[in-house]
Formats: C-alpha cells, structure tokens, sequence
C-alpha cells in the first residue's frame, strides 16, 4: 500500500491510501470511507477478501484527521468532491464505495452526488439522517452514543465541552463486538489512536455534520447499494439501515442478527462479493 499527500486548489491536504497503484488495469477500484474516530487506512481484515477479488482499495483521512487538513464547517455531501479529486488525481474514472459507521453516509453521498462514476455502494452500521422522519433516531443507541450525538446537535461549543470529559464506554460494544476486537478486527487499534492522538476535532466535525442537514437526499442514489447491519448495534442501531433501506431504489439490506457495530464487519467479505457483483466488473 501507497501513502500520498493530495494537495487540493484551495489550500487543504488530503492523505490518500492506495493499494493497487502499480497494478491497477482492468480492477474495482473500492473507496473505503471510514467510521468516527478512524483515520482512512483501509480495513486490512478485508484484503484477503479483496485480493480474491482483484479489487484495488482507495481511501483517505477525512479532513482533520491524521495526515488531512481540518475542514471545520464540512457537511456530508463534502467527501464527494474529495473523492472526485483523488480519483482524478490517480486516473480513476468509475469505482464503488464502501463505509462502516460513520463512513456509511459518506459513502451514500458519493452514489448520490457523483451519479457517473459510483458503481455500487455498500454501507455498514451507517446512520440515516439526523430528524428522519418517521424514525426514533436516537431508540436502541447506548447511552454513550445517545449523549455525544446530542451534544453535537446543540452546537459546536456543547460537542467540545462534552469531548473534553467524554470516556470510552465498552458498554456500546455487544460481546461479540469484543470478541470481534480481539480477535481480527483488533486492526481497529491502528486506525483509531492515530486518529484521536492530535485530540478530538476530526471526531468533532463528523458528528456535527452527521447531525446537520447531510446536503444529498438517500433518494438520489440510483447505483445498487447493500445496506449491511447488525441487529444488536448499541452504537447505530439496526433501524437506520432499514429506514435507509426503503428510501434508496435499487436497495437491499442484510440484517445479521446476532451482529453488533464491529462484529458485523465479519459479513465484510460476503459484501465485497456482492459489491463486485452488482458493479458490472
């Protein structure tokens, strides 16, 4: 894998991640978008997976976290013109997405907003809209995750006061989630010091966007999109997925029902298999 500073027409950096620059022709290029605190290098548990499959990862640190230049008021609907960027950068002209958690809408908002170029779309553990109607956004969520996301929904000033004393709650993951952490997807440890070591503003603009008007409706998604959840999340429940689920056109979604937010991902592999599939490559 290749790790390259983008510098971008206004002035910001973006670190990219690519693991098939020198072997590129004729492969799915995959996006990975990834969740709330991560930095983007893309999920290594997946790559025996992907090398089946001949599929290239392409990813990157949103703005402000790791080798990325912060972007304060960034919405949802930024990472499109992000993506677009690298991707023209590195002669990419059509790929998929893929996001877990917090890269779930990121990764809707480039099939919404780049209609050309986005193959397929797999979102997993992500949320729907803040105010979605007809969904109680905030039932199932632990208590961890109930009051970060509203402290975000009061403003900036009340989201940093509550980061200043904010501790991990293991009580957000389910067992199996722990398992899943200390098993395989321990890889989290590499992605998620890094991403809060220089403090919580990354973390802070994700959630102060995923609380905000996103900037793209689910409804404009035209690609095919799987929408993979676990019915025990504590941290997204199962409902978002579902309400998301109904609103896209060319839309299914995999429930696992004894799957938390981490363990989840161990139906990572069986969703590259759909999403190479479903993107006529």
């Amino acid at each position: 894998m290749t790790e390259t500073d983008l510098e971008l027409s206004d002035g910001r950096r973006l670190h990219v991640y690519d693991t098939g620059a020198d072997d590129s022709d004729g492969r799915l290029t995959v996006f990975w978008h990834h969740g709330t605190p991560n930095i983007g290098a893309p999920p290594k548990p997946l790559f025996p997976a992907a090398d089946r499959l001949g599929i290239r990862w392409v990813s990157y640190d949103r703005p402000g976290y790791g080798g990325s230049t912060p972007r304060p008021e960034r919405n949802v609907a930024s990472v499109a013109a992000d993506v677009s960027t690298i991707a023209d950068a590195l002669g990419i002209d059509r790929f998929a997405v893929m996001g877990h958690s917090g890269g779930g809408p990121h990764a809707l908002a480039c099939g919404a907003l780049l209609p050309g170029r986005v193959l397929g779309v797999v979102s997993v553990a992500g949320l729907a809209p803040f105010g979605a109607e007809g969904l109680d956004w905030f039932a199932g969520m632990t208590d961890s995750a109930v009051g970060s996301l509203r402290a975000a929904a009061e403003g900036r000033a009340a989201k940093e006061h509550y980061e200043a004393g904010a501790e991990y709650d293991p009580d957000m993951f389910t067992p199996a989630d722990h398992a899943a952490l200390s098993d395989e997807w321990s890889w989290f440890g590499d992605v998620v010091g890094p991403a809060v070591e220089a403090g919580p503003g990354g973390l802070i603009d994700d959630d102060l966007a995923y609380v905000a008007p996103w900037g793209f409706d689910a409804g404009q998604v035209i690609a095919p999109v799987l929408f993979l959840h676990g019915g025990q999340d504590r941290v997204v429940p199962s409902s978002h997925s579902q309400w998301l689920t109904s609103r896209c056109p060319a839309a299914e979604l995999r429930l696992s029902p004894e799957a938390g937010h981490i363990s989840v991902l161990n139906a990572g592999g069986a969703a590259l298999d759909w999403l190479a599939d479903h993107s006529g490559r």
